[in-house]
């Protein structure tokens, strides 16, 4: 065994009583909490940034294919489309395509009791793939489709069904507004279930129902759409497989993701990212403070022993790889309870909940957790990497240090 290995394990296991003992226990509880910190705030803006979006995307897809009309926003009325074989092969061909899904969007006026509501109707088709939307069904079921005529069933929103005090299989009155010929129709739906997002863009604007009403209510030609809505498996290749989109669709055709469609939701979330890196570096040099503190101290009340081996012979790398090793096993041992700390909290959090959240202001009533098991790694070998660096600047006070003078210090 080394010397240097030797000496540091004495000297870090001994329980023998004095002042860097206390100095000791309060770097490891600064180092422990550093930690512990960094992988909850991990943890909660993955979480937090991942259920959020994943909310966006389940409503609406992760990418949008529709008629490209430049003076009209993305999220407007749709100019209706028919059905375009040369773009859904282009939409196919991609392996990262999952499910790709017609819809159309009209205004229309909700009624009950003669209490109105405006809502933006979204129509879909019998083979829309509602296990998205599953998690936000809050009472009922989705609509029912047949192949006669369209479905009278209708989709609302929680806020929405409490503002005109709407409950389960009541009906209502739909008034779609024809600005082309002046006039409305009306149609009677029956309210077949009630959901809520807990994003309020969407739940105080969105009903869902049936795409065949709308291409009746507006006599669309046979089979006319709004767009496409397209889910990937994968969410991270949405910019990749967009761009390719971009370049091979049809001139009429326009694709954009949902961040290019909703904007501030995502620009909301990238800040969390900010909001992170802010406390990774206070609590980065909380540690490495508290861990240079504690290491000159030690070095401080061992200089007796320094002055000693120096007499002795050993060379200055040699003390102050005792004092490195030492501190790393100060810094180690913190790193282990904050990990476990950390991890503790954020899987208690993950199985209970209790924490929780405004969901009118977050979009989730409870905080959500996402732990990425390579990033807690990476947060504890990072840590251990930089402390290290960071404590051999105080070791090099060994080398003032004269064997003489050291002997004689009390």
């Amino acid at each position: 065994m080394q010397l240097a290995t030797f000496l540091a394990r004495r000297i870090a296991f001994n329980n023998q009583k004095s002042f860097s003992r206390f100095i000791i226990r309060l770097a490891t509880a600064a180092t422990a909490l550093s930690v512990a910190a960094m992988i909850i705030t991990l943890a909660f803006v993955n979480g937090f940034q991942y259920a959020v979006s994943n909310k966006i995307f389940n409503f609406w897809g992760h990418l949008r294919v529709q008629e490209y009309e430049p003076d009209k926003a993305m999220i407007a009325e749709e100019t209706p489309w028919p059905p375009n074989d040369t773009t859904l092969q282009i939409l196919h061909l991609f392996p990262q395509v999952k499910q790709v899904q017609a819809f159309a969007t009209k205004s229309a006026v909700v009624e009950k009791n003669k209490e109105i509501e405006g809502v933006l109707f979204k129509g879909v088709e019998r083979n829309y793939n509602f296990n998205n939307l599953k998690p936000f069904l809050k009472k009922g079921d989705f609509p029912k489709f047949n192949d006669s005529t369209y479905s009278k069933d209708i989709l609302l929103s929680q806020p929405i069904a409490d503002e005109l005090q709407i409950k389960l299989n009541d009906s209502v009155n739909i008034y779609f507004i024809n600005q082309q010929k002046g006039n409305a129709s009306v149609r009677r739906l029956k309210v077949c279930g009630i959901f809520k997002t807990g994003i309020d863009e969407y739940d105080k604007t969105f009903a869902i129902g049936d795409l065949h009403l709308l291409q009746q209510v507006y006599s669309w030609q046979h089979g006319e759409i709004g767009g496409y809505e397209i889910f990937l498996n994968d969410y991270t290749k949405m910019d990749t497989v967009n761009s390719m989109l971009y370049q091979m669709l049809p001139q009429a055709w326009i694709s954009r993701t949902i961040r290019q469609i909703y904007p501030n939701i995502f620009d909301w979330l990238q800040i969390q990212n900010v909001n992170r890196n802010v406390i990774f570096i206070v609590m980065a040099i909380v540690a490495i403070i508290n861990l240079v503190t504690c290491l000159l101290i030690l070095i401080l009340e061992r200089t007796r022993m320094t002055g000693i081996l120096k007499a002795l012979g050993c060379r200055d790398w040699t003390i102050q790889k005792i004092f490195l090793y030492h501190a790393s096993v100060i810094a180690i041992r913190g790193i282990v309870i904050g990990l476990v700390i950390g991890l503790g909290i954020c899987l208690l959090q993950q199985y209970t909940g209790f924490i929780k959240m405004n969901e009118a202001a977050y979009y989730v009533s409870e905080a959500p957790v996402y732990i990425i098991w390579w990033q807690v790694f990476a947060v504890c070998i990072c840590t251990i990497i930089v402390c290290f660096l960071a404590l051999i600047i105080p070791t090099l006070f060994v080398k003032t240090v004269r064997p003489v003078k050291a002997i004689q210090f009390r």
